[in-house]
């Protein structure tokens, strides 16, 4: 029996929700994994992308799911509230939130810590970090009803890999940054997680050094003998979005075939 058959009279997961995903860059990046998961299972829309240049590449993405695209530099905080203003005006309210943005200066990433620039390191962090705590307190008010924030992170927050650097300690803040969070909206029913992802050949991932050694050591270390998919990652982070995960919040969930269990 096929999963469309097994699942067949049951109401879609996410029927009635509104959601907000930051990050649509192409049809290889999480959002978009996250995008359209998320239509099909009933939700409603709005995407975000970095810039016109990308929202040419992306925009016949969203006219596909039949979505709203906004532009979004996070380092503008202006850009990151008048979203939210949006999707007040557009939605009304909001059942979940995705971040799934990072960035690291090609110098930066590439070299060693110890190396780094103070302004390198600290751009950085305001958009793979900071930015998803400016997200968390204007999306907080358009979850009266509560509502689940997510976050994605990677296995360089808790352990070394290779060619990963400045990226590893700021994915540490992040995660770190999810409990607190958690914690301080909690009273609100607003679940704050944080999603791990084995590493999957998106554009982002490209800008790593030598990241085809990445994907092929964790194609081997892992249990499972593969790597992650696209699907998967979308998901675990849906179902972290959905009701049936209600008691689970400051958390990072790992979804990468179990390599993150190897010593």
């Amino acid at each position: 029996m096929s999963t469309d058959d097994a699942t067949a009279g049951y109401p879609a997961p996410l029927a009635g929700k509104h959601g907000l995903v930051l990050g649509l860059a192409d049809d290889q990046s999480i959002a978009w994994g996250c995008l359209e998961l998320a239509q099909r299972q009933g939700a409603k829309l709005i995407a975000t992308c970095l810039n016109d240049k990308i929202r040419s590449r992306v925009a016949p993405l969203a006219e596909a799911l039949d979505i709203s695209l906004v532009n979004c530099n996070v380092e503008n905080p202006e850009e990151l509230e008048a979203v939210l203003c949006f999707a007040s005006e557009k939605l009304g309210a909001l059942d979940f939130v995705i971040h799934s943005i990072a960035w690291a200066g090609a110098a930066d990433l590439g070299g060693r810590i110890v190396d780094s620039s103070s302004e390198g390191f600290c751009r950085a962090m305001t958009i793979s970090c900071h930015s998803f705590a400016q997200l968390a307190r204007w999306s907080a008010p358009l979850m009266s009803q509560g509502g689940a924030i997510i976050a994605m992170s990677y296995l360089g927050a808790e352990r070394v890999v290779a060619n990963y650097s400045v990226m590893g300690p700021i994915k540490a803040a992040l995660e770190s940054l999810v409990r607190y969070v958690a914690v301080e909206l909690g009273p609100q029913a607003i679940r704050v997680n944080a999603v791990s992802p084995g590493p999957i050949p998106t554009r982002a991932a490209s800008g790593i050094r030598e990241f085809d050694a990445i994907l092929e050591h964790a194609r081997q270390k892992s249990p499972l003998s593969r790597l992650v998919t696209l699907e998967e990652i979308a998901g675990l982070t849906l179902f972290l979005c959905s009701a049936t995960a209600s008691g689970i919040t400051g958390q990072t969930i790992y979804v990468d075939a179990g390599c993150s269990v190897m010593a």
